[in-house]
């Protein structure tokens, strides 16, 4: 059962939403049959039509935005590409990450329909840190003690399955991961810890509006999977919760949209 939609800001031009785990965003050739969406989802909440100008993977949670109009749309689309949006994910990784580091692994994109070496890899950083870590004295794999990460990821680029990808590379794969990760894990955290999802959350957004003059900053909480595994880690300071930060520019830096 897919959550239930969290709208975290809404104005005359955008909403933000908390995407739920397990949702697409929008109808794709590589998932037929499927039969909900986010932007169905939302449509129907608000009763008007809405434009994605962003995207996350379906298995991750977290914050989204989408514009109400299509000058809206163009101009938080071109801060998307231009990187001049802020994100902060949350993921629980297998093993001690590093205290921090910048991953900068070109890739080449993961989109199921070429093969990967007509493509040529792309620039890809991630900016990762280590906010804590749990020992667990159960035999998961071959070690007598299991040993997890909670890493914040800040990603500098956008490229497919990033997060995902940059961390596995690295050592430290996403508790979860069916693609880039290690099943064992993924099942004992399932099994065990009713934390049968990709453990990986965007929890915050920063960007300028693209009307008004004021730059938003919007929080999302975890959903309960992750909530309550946090909690049982004895990462409650960690926890993230629903939150939006106003700050006022002291001149835009877009010309108003005329209606």
């Amino acid at each position: 059962m897919i959550d239930e939609l969290r709208i975290l800001h809404d104005d005359a031009h955008l909403v933000v939403v908390h995407k739920p785990a397990g949702l697409l965003v929008h109808r794709t050739d590589l998932a037929r049959g499927e039969r909900e969406f986010l932007v169905q989802r939302l449509r129907d909440r608000l009763g008007r039509r809405v434009y994605p100008v962003h995207r996350l993977d379906r298995p991750t949670s977290g914050v989204m935005v989408f514009a109400l109009d299509p000058e809206s749309a163009s101009r938080l689309g071109a801060a998307f590409t231009e990187r001049r949006v802020t994100k902060r994910y949350l993921a629980v990784v297998r093993g001690i990450g590093p205290e921090t580091a910048s991953l900068d692994y070109p890739l080449r994109e993961e989109d199921g329909r070429r093969p990967k070496a007509e493509m040529p890899a792309q620039p890809a950083i991630t900016e990762v840190r280590r906010l804590d870590s749990v020992e667990l004295p159960i035999a998961v794999d071959r070690y007598p003690r299991a040993r997890y990460s909670l890493m914040e990821a800040r990603p500098l680029t956008g490229r497919r399955h990033q997060i995902r990808r940059h961390l596995s590379r690295r050592g430290y794969p996403i508790v979860g991961d069916a693609k880039h990760g290690k099943s064992i894990h993924n099942r004992f955290f399932a099994d065990r810890l009713d934390a049968p999802r990709l453990l990986l959350a965007a929890v915050e957004l920063d960007f300028e509006h693209p009307v008004d003059a004021c730059r938003l900053r919007v929080n999302a909480g975890l959903d309960a999977p992750m909530s309550r595994l946090f909690e049982r880690f004895g990462w409650s300071g960690h926890l993230p919760v629903d939150r939006v930060h106003r700050d006022t520019l002291a001149e835009p830096t877009v010309e108003p949209i005329t209606p």
